[in-house]
């Protein structure tokens, strides 16, 4: 989940929450737990096998365990949430995207689809999941960020589906393929157009940051608990940061924020 301290349920288009499935869930808890401080509380059984990592008492994120016959790719999900989801699935195909599962009841917990962009990214929509606070405190999700070819490909995907304005960062470079994604002229998310130099093993993808006390330290932690550092520590727009990857080959960002923008 993402933003200040207090806030309620998110408004349609926004980043509300965020999930992992995994191959083997003890060892990925131990790495979390370890790197963010979290705990953990039961999933619901809706939604299979899995629990929801829980910091000071507020749920910040889920992790399922795939069926053993199952060998997908391991990486963090961004779900957006939505008022209707049956009505943003029909626009999503409308506007050349796919969705792959649902939409589908997960009882409380709402109306739930995983579903994909024109390039391929992927992404959730969440319909009523009570899910939307976000702090900006160590161990939770504070950013969003599609890593794609260029912007303009995508970008206009996602101001149909979701309403999203896009804009320029006005501190990118001239040559920095860099949109904001902005709701009432908040910023909630971003598209980042990396061109040729998009990872050949992973495709356009939604990348979490999560927000820490000391980059350079947490980075180091990584490593010690059997992940990787990908790409380390250095400043970037949206504060210091460090592309990581856990145990099971998960990548996300770690990052001590420059502030909202």
């Amino acid at each position: 989940m993402t933003e200040a301290a207090g806030a309620s349920r998110r408004p349609s288009g926004t980043p509300c929450w965020v999930s992992l499935m995994v191959h083997g869930l003890g060892r990925t808890e131990d790495f979390y737990a370890d790197l963010f401080g979290w705990e953990y509380e039961p999933g619901p059984a809706q939604l299979g096998p899995g629990v929801r990592a829980v910091l000071d008492g507020e749920e910040v994120a889920g992790i399922g365990e795939m069926p053993p016959d199952r060998h997908l790719p391991v990486a963090w999900t961004t779900y957006f949430a939505i008022d209707d989801a049956d009505c943003a699935a029909e626009a999503i195909r409308s506007c050349g995207g796919t969705v792959a599962v649902g939409p589908m009841d997960a009882g409380a917990e709402g109306r739930v689809a995983i579903c994909s962009d024109p390039l391929g990214a992927i992404f959730g929509i969440w319909q009523d999941s009570g899910h939307g606070r976000r702090y900006g405190l160590p161990g939770t999700p504070v950013w969003n960020e599609l890593v794609t070819q260029d912007t303009l490909t995508v970008g206009k995907f996602y101001q149909h589906v979701f309403g999203h304005e896009a804009e320029r960062h006005p501190d990118a470079p001239a040559d920095f393929d860099y949109l904001t994604l902005r709701l009432d002229g908040r910023p909630v998310a971003a598209v980042h157009g990396v061109g040729r130099s998009l990872p050949h093993d992973r495709g356009p993808h939604w990348m979490t940051y999560f927000e820490v006390h000391d980059t350079d330290a947490a980075a180091a932690r990584v490593a010690e608990l059997g992940g990787q550092v990908l790409s380390p520590p250095r400043d970037r727009i949206r504060g210091r940061l460090a592309l990581v990857a856990d145990p099971e080959g998960a990548v996300f960002a770690v990052v001590k924020s420059a502030g909202e923008g």
